[in-house]
């Protein structure tokens, strides 16, 4: 049986950065990653890709060139947690144990909770695309550049899912190109969302709700997507506030599909009861396992499930986790820090920045809710390459 000091659970942007940070150290632990995919994804890019400006293949880079030297990989899934026994085991049967464990496993996108998605989303013919996998990215700069007129459905599900405000940034750049093809005035673009409105922090909601006037978008609020019949091309939508069922017909329908904690985290003794690991929303420690901590898109602290959040989150983590190992008083705190950079056309953004509070925590000295190009151009250009080799690397910036 395999023993590791510290143990990761996911080599996505928090297992990667946070093994990477531990690594650095003068003192390293060992660390052994668990994670079973090959490839390694750049995400916040996908919104990019599916409105054309990027190919998908920019996202992509082998997960063995960012397994951070001293690291273990270990290329398996895990199937079940037993911390009280400090264990887990393996898909491939193999049982691991560890001194420390850090959960940073992804978010699951639960794509056959909603009838007839799974089979129509990515599907020519069908007008159903999602940039919300490799996989189907590209159908959606498919349906977008293809599109003739008629009514293009964003929506948006009630569950929590990763970069909040990617449901509407498709959208707006659909307008734009919508404008620039010249078939916007024969199109209807709908944005139906179980939110109760744009955005949670009024500062950025304001702005938004201003190029939502200027663009023309029919906002649908308390809308949720419960099933789809792409033989029909209708969508059926649960209105939150009042519990009937609302159908559109649709000529293109972007899919933001529900998502939650993967099965394995649900089931264990590390959930709460959402299903999220049970985290300190400052420590990033677990509250019933002292040597368990985790943070990232599977945990439940209570911000938005961003790279962003991560770029701060892991630096508590790893700093809590050393005092832990070394006997110190654990003495980081994290604030709820996140980032949405909200596009808001081609060459325009708002760049959201806010903490637990939802109260405003920007990084230049301007007014982030205004639509800029700089920032986009820093989305487009600058994050991805602080991303390889800047965040992935252990580097804090």
């Amino acid at each position: 049986m395999a023993h590791y000091q510290v143990l990761i659970v996911g080599g996505g942007s928090a297992g990667i950065t946070i093994a990477a940070m531990l690594c650095n150290q003068d003192k390293a632990p060992q660390v052994a990653i668990i994670e079973p995919s090959a490839k390694h994804y750049y995400q916040p890019i996908w919104t990019l890709v599916g409105g054309g400006v990027f190919d998908k293949e920019v996202s992509a880079r082998d997960t063995a060139d960012y397994i951070p030297s001293g690291a273990t990989w270990i290329q398996d899934y895990v199937e079940s947690f037993d911390p009280d026994n400090n264990s887990l085991s393996l898909k491939g049967g193999e049982a691991v144990t560890y001194d420390y464990l850090v959960v940073a496993a992804c978010i699951q996108i639960d794509w056959g909770k909603i009838p007839g998605l799974k089979e129509s989303v990515g599907k020519p013919g069908t007008g159903v695309c999602s940039n919300y996998s490799y996989e189907t990215v590209g159908s959606t700069w498919d349906a977008i550049r293809t599109f003739k007129g008629g009514r293009a459905i964003f929506t948006q599900p009630n569950t929590p899912i990763k970069c909040g405000g990617a449901p509407q940034k498709i959208c707006y750049l659909a307008d734009d190109h919508f404008r620039k093809a010249g078939v916007r005035d024969k199109t209807e673009v709908v944005f139906a969302s179980a939110a109760g409105g744009i955005f949670s922090v009024k500062k950025y909601a304001d702005s938004l709700n201003k190029v939502i006037a200027r663009k023309g978008i029919n906002t649908q609020y308390q809308h949720n997507l419960v099933a789809i019949r792409p033989d029909q091309k209708e969508a059926d939508f649960e209105r939150l506030d009042t519990g009937e069922t609302v159908t559109m017909s649709y000529d293109m329908l972007h899919v933001t599909p529900p998502m939650s904690a993967p099965d394995f985290i649900k089931t264990s003794k590390l959930a709460a009861e959402t299903g999220w690991v049970e985290v300190n929303k400052h420590t990033t420690q677990h509250t019933r396992y002292e040597n368990v901590f985790a943070c990232g898109d599977c945990s439940n602290l209570p911000t938005s499930k961003t790279g962003a959040a991560i770029r701060k989150q892991a630096p508590t983590l790893v700093a809590n986790l050393t005092a832990l190992i070394e006997g110190r008083p654990m003495e980081a705190s994290y604030n709820g820090y996140t980032s949405c950079p909200l596009v808001t056309g081609y060459g325009s953004l708002i760049l959201a920045e806010f903490d637990y509070d939802g109260q405003p925590m920007e990084s230049f000295p301007f007014d982030q809710g205004q639509e800029r190009y700089s920032m986009y151009a820093l989305k487009a250009y600058g994050l991805p390459r602080l991303y390889w080799h800047g965040m992935l690397r252990g580097r804090e910036f």
